[in-house]
């Protein structure tokens, strides 16, 4: 076969491959509504166990709230006891104030049509978060800029596999850091018309957050629903710090959305087993989903948790690995106990390449997320390098893993055209289904398939170049970006949100640290 032939053919598969791709997306929902059950690991007596550990941690330890007197106010006049900004709660307390927690609620996109519905039997994926450098097969790993951070949006508003828009999808280095939250939720508006998250790295950043959503919607409708997000990390163990709380407070009084987490190296951050660090994370998060029902009852919050383990050689994190999945499965069914949405998992690793390291523990990690019955799945795309790598190969592998997970997510249809009795009849024993009317009735939208396996036989694979799925993947991401469109914005709140960022700008002199 010439070059010209071998093009021809690479062509022409993928237009049918992307026509098929297109067709299975047509009509998908905006986010997952599960089919199948969750994976309950543990029993009765064992979680009670739990639970009874992390009240014991809560009333006999307890938590440090540092640096934000307003916080400790609101846990005296709540009944907890406070000492300096030692926290201690009698058991029960904190599961009473969390009654007003929401078991489910919409985070409103600027499109209607891309809403997303948290809680319940609903699953959310959104790209991987806080990456200070950026990768590809082409120029390697640097730091992120601004326009790293954008193509990113794009990619993620190209991809039908995603549902939401995520927040620092990577660190815009090239921006100062007090200011470049400001562009960071302009380009989450005005490159994607999904969901997303807003800045959490301090109060007044989280309130410029919360203003530019009042630009985009209206200050009425942001008052009356959630439009918005922040995620916030305990610094763990044991300890919320100002700089979050203050934050959390301030999306809980403008009645947005919150995801508390727990960031846990079993081994640093906690204990180095499973039973230890989990009661450790439902203490922590806990504590904080209580604190924004403190300041708004009814406000929108997250049960979330992020359990990692680590080399106990070099004390270096590890990411993908067996126990914390299965510790995924058991903080899933606490949540739920709670009556609480789930942010659980994501696709993590600690490769520092889209390689096959990379795909098994990001597929372990994701697996876990869907199993353990996660509705806000962070880190779905793009992880890499234990979160220090945005990587644009891994990022549209990984969406093809989210576009699986949808069929997986999806369940077994047990209906007259599934049974596909009468295709028995016309087929007949001995004879093959491949051009019977029922295949072909069919064949379109049975299977899930990939944009970027290769199942091609090996001839035909080596003919066409030996091409790794690395290599096909950074392909995949320039023609996007290529074909990328920007969804119409209302021009005259585009000039509300750069006026905005503008005198946000201007009134404070640039910070790099």
């Amino acid at each position: 076969m010439s070059a010209a032939e071998t093009a021809r053919s690479r062509s022409g598969r993928a237009a049918r491959r992307a026509e098929r791709a297109v067709k299975g997306a047509v009509g998908a929902a905006p986010y997952i509504v599960r089919g199948i059950p969750t994976y309950d690991v543990l029993g009765e007596e064992s979680l009670q166990r739990i639970e009874a550990a992390a009240d014991r941690i809560l009333a006999e330890t307890g938590i440090d709230f540092r640096d934000d007197d307003a916080a400790l106010a609101l846990w005296k006049k709540a009944g907890a006891r406070v000492d300096g900004v030692r926290v201690r709660f009698e058991p029960g307390m904190l599961r009473e104030i969390l009654k007003t927690a929401p078991a489910e609620f919409t985070q409103h996109a600027r499109n209607p049509a891309n809403s997303v519905r948290i809680g319940g039997r609903n699953v959310v994926f959104a790209p991987s978060y806080g990456s200070p450098f950026v990768m590809d097969l082409d120029r390697g790993r640097r730091f992120g800029t601004l326009e790293d951070f954008e193509n990113f949006v794009k990619l993620g508003q190209s991809s039908p596999w995603l549902h939401h828009s995520g927040g620092t999808i990577c660190e815009p280095t090239d921006v100062a850091v007090n200011k470049r939250h400001l562009d960071m939720v302009y380009a989450h508006i005005k490159y994607s018309d999904r969901a997303f998250l807003g800045s959490v790295t301090a109060e007044d950043r989280a309130e410029d957050s919360i203003e530019m959503t009042r630009i985009l919607f209206g200050p009425e409708f942001v008052e009356q629903n959630c439009v918005i997000m922040g995620n916030f990390n305990v610094n763990s163990p044991l300890v919320w710090d100002g700089t979050m709380t203050r934050g959390m407070r301030a999306y809980a009084r403008a009645g947005q959305g919150t995801v508390l987490v727990p960031f846990i190296l079993g081994g640093a951050m906690g204990p180095v087993t499973s039973a230890g660090a989990i009661a450790q994370a439902l203490a922590e998060t806990m504590a904080g989903c209580a604190l924004i029902q403190l300041e708004r009852p009814g406000a929108p919050v997250v049960f979330g948790n992020f359990l990692s383990s680590m080399s106990l050689r070099s004390g270096s994190p590890t990411f993908g690995t067996p126990e914390p999945a299965i510790g995924s499965m058991v903080v899933g069914q606490l949540a739920r106990r709670l009556n609480l949405p789930l942010r659980c998992s994501g696709n993590f690793t600690n490769s520092k390449l889209p390689d096959a390291q990379a795909m098994m523990e990001g597929t372990m990690s994701m697996l876990a997320a869907v199993q353990c019955g996660a509705n806000f799945v962070l880190h779905s795309a793009g992880f890499l390098d234990g979160l220090l790598s945005m990587s644009y190969e891994k990022f549209v592998l990984d969406t093809d893993l989210c576009g699986a997970m949808h069929a997986y997510l999806r369940g077994v249809v047990v209906d007259d055209n599934a049974l596909a009795v009468d295709a028995f009849a016309e087929v007949g024993p001995g004879n093959h289904f491949f051009g019977c009317r029922h295949t072909l009735a069919n064949y379109e939208t049975a299977f899930w398939d990939s944009e970027l396996s290769d199942n091609e036989p090996f001839e035909k694979w080596e003919q066409n170049g030996a091409e790794d799925s690395a290599t096909r993947a950074n392909r995949l991401w320039k023609k996007r970006l290529a074909e990328y469109v920007a969804p119409d914005l209302d021009p005259g709140i585009d000039e509300a949100l750069r006026a905005f960022i503008a005198r946000r700008k201007t009134a404070v002199a640039d910070q790099w640290y």
